[in-house]
């Protein structure tokens, strides 16, 4: 597929670097340049786009600062690729669901590199009338969580229960010694989760209910794992205890 897409830095070098690049990978297409991330606020009320390679350091409004505004907007946000001389704004970059991060000066290879793993993205949001994962994987039986800068396809029949931690998650799974860790919110994997099949239980914990080894009166047990009921989340949890007992 072709992404629409636009470049934004206040250096004209830079600027006109990432444009050429732009311009010379097939499955892009440059629709507009800015020099600054008001102009390309503007340009984007106008022309919603795809993908924005976005510089970070810039007056008035920075890119880590467009970046958040676009994100709280309405309807469909277009993702971001950093480029930036300072690679300290790496975690900045991550924490507004950058798809990756180039550090200058980049060359083809590595800008390449970056445009492709965008372009899997939206293959992957936005596949085929017929995609060849539809035939391997019933329909709604696995999300996709992003874990360092990659897409990861998680099965909801392997997870056992998620845990909330502040800005991060950790998703335990079956058969895996060490949980899967994503710059994503509780809330947010909440209501992505199946609500017949996942249950928040506590600010901390949502639990697969299939998974649940055993219930006390304010606890379930999932494995070796003991996870407290909290009075917030009890209503529920006994609704659906109320089905069986």
């Amino acid at each position: 597929m072709m992404l629409t897409c636009i470049a934004v830095d206040d250096e004209p070098l830079a600027l006109g670097l990432v444009c050429a690049f732009i311009q010379q990978t097939p499955f892009l297409n440059l629709v507009g340049r800015y020099s600054s991330a008001i102009e390309a606020l503007k340009g984007l009320h106008a022309q919603p786009v795809d993908l924005i390679f976005l510089d970070i350091q810039m007056p008035d409004l920075t890119g880590i600062e467009l970046a958040r505004v676009l994100d709280k907007g309405q309807g469909k946000s277009p993702r971001v690729i950093f480029t930036t001389a300072f690679n300290q704004f790496a975690l900045e970059g991550y924490r507004v669901d950058a798809l990756d991060y180039l550090v200058k000066p980049f060359n083809y290879e590595e800008f390449l590199r970056a445009a492709t793993k965008a372009k899997a993205y939206f293959d992957l949001i936005q596949p085929d009338p017929k995609p060849v994962l539809a035939s391997l994987v019933p329909e709604d039986e696995y999300l996709f969580l992003k874990i360092e800068y990659q897409l990861v396809r998680i099965a909801y029949k392997d997870i056992l229960y998620i845990e909330g931690l502040k800005d991060y998650v950790k998703v335990h799974l079956q058969n895996e010694a060490k949980p899967l860790l994503s710059l994503t919110s509780l809330k947010n994997l909440e209501e992505k989760l199946p609500s017949g099949r996942f249950m928040r239980i506590h600010r901390s914990y949502i639990v697969a209910l299939d998974k649940i080894k055993a219930i006390t009166r304010n606890t379930v047990q999932i494995g070796e794992i003991t996870i407290a009921v909290s009075d917030q989340y009890k209503e529920n949890f006994n609704q659906f205890l109320s089905k069986w007992v």
